[in-house]
């Protein structure tokens, strides 16, 4: 790590300019990652974790109401509950889920590197107790926060059975780009091949293993799709999907990504706020903020399943990654809301049919 005295200097400098700076931006600021920044003050409000992270999130429950954070580059989703019915699955992609009507997840743990204890000072003395979590480059890909309905003390049990021996600066992350995968030319595609096979889907979860088999990226896939089955639409569309969902009270799913986690809020939303470049939805159990200039396609996305169409509203950026995405309420055995493919008809200038 760069010169710690002098990256303490440069911090409380920072700090005193913009009080309101979050921790990963600051780090972007510092040319360090987040992780090395909050192991900077590892033995002060920082304890440094060690041990079984599997272990840890199936202790959470302990904790009792607590806010699941998981965000990207351009989106963060947080969401109130109770961290139950945890369970991990044995395999190379060694994975787990948590599902349950509020804190429902999906872990991809190969992601998971770093662990920290993180003891935030809030106004009027109060305290804000978390767990924050890491890849290998130092990039959050979960947060836990405490609510005024958690157990604390339980918090501090969770803490001392974590604590790692050592409390002292990590090094340096790892450093190296990610490498991208390169888009093959669309005439070197299978596409007959590919759009039968998205024709022939009986699940949206196989959707994934669709792209991996004909070698497509996902963007790629919506443009090369069957005739009917992607509608491209304006960036603006997600708003008038969230005013119309929340006007109407049609319940919906909202799944983000980050490297290491998939977090999804199943419900109706009602409060619809605009702060500068954010978009945001801001209930009691549910809030989502969305950057909207990073916001550069949208499609309407239509996948066969046992139970007849789904159809999702997709966000993208700039490189293709998938920001943030959304489904009408349902489950397995459930055909689609009728009034989330009424609100997707709407959202799409001049169209006048749903597939």
């Amino acid at each position: 790590m760069k010169n710690i005295t002098l990256l303490l200097e440069k911090i409380q400098a920072l700090k005193s300019k913009e009080p309101k700076l979050r921790n990963r931006d600051l780090a972007q600021r510092l040319g360090i990652s987040e992780a090395e920044l909050l192991s900077l003050y590892a033995g002060q409000n920082v304890t440094i974790l060690n041990g079984s992270w599997k272990n840890l999130i199936s202790q959470l429950h302990q904790m009792g109401n607590v806010m699941a954070l998981t965000r990207n580059e351009h989106c963060v989703h947080e969401r109130k509950g109770i961290y139950k019915n945890i369970e991990f699955y044995d395999g190379p992609h060694n994975m787990g889920v948590a599902v349950n009507p509020d804190i429902d997840l999906r872990f991809f743990m190969n992601e998971w590197h770093y662990g920290f204890a993180v003891i935030m000072d809030r106004p009027k003395g109060k305290k804000l107790y978390s767990f924050q979590f890491f890849n290998k480059k130092g990039e959050a890909v979960h947060k836990v926060f405490s609510t005024p309905k958690s157990n604390i003390k339980a918090y501090h049990v969770i803490v001392e059975i974590f604590r790692a021996k050592k409390q002292t600066p990590i090094n340096p992350t790892d450093k190296t780009p990610y490498c991208r995968k390169v888009e093959e030319p669309d005439n070197s595609i299978d596409i007959s091949g590919f759009q039968q096979a998205w024709l022939n889907l009986k699940d949206t979860h196989h959707f994934f293993g669709l792209l991996r088999k004909f070698g497509v990226s996902r963007t790629q896939a919506l443009r090369l799709a069957p005739e009917g089955y992607t509608t491209e639409l304006d960036k603006e569309a997600v708003i008038r999907m969230l005013q119309l969902t929340a006007e109407r009270n049609v319940p919906i799913m909202c799944f983000l990504h980050s490297r290491g986690c998939v977090q999804i809020h199943t419900g109706s939303i009602k409060n619809l706020k605009v702060f500068g470049d954010w978009y945001n939805i801001l209930d009691p159990k549910f809030n989502l903020h969305l950057k909207m200039p990073s916001i550069k396609q949208a499609y309407i996305v239509r996948k066969p399943t046992e139970d007849g169409i789904v159809s999702s509203l997709e966000l993208f950026d700039e490189t293709g990654d998938l920001i943030v995405y959304f489904f009408g309420a349902r489950k397995p055995g459930i055909p689609e809301l009728e009034e989330w493919k009424t609100i997707l008809l709407e959202v799409q200038p001049n169209a006048t049919s749903i597939a």
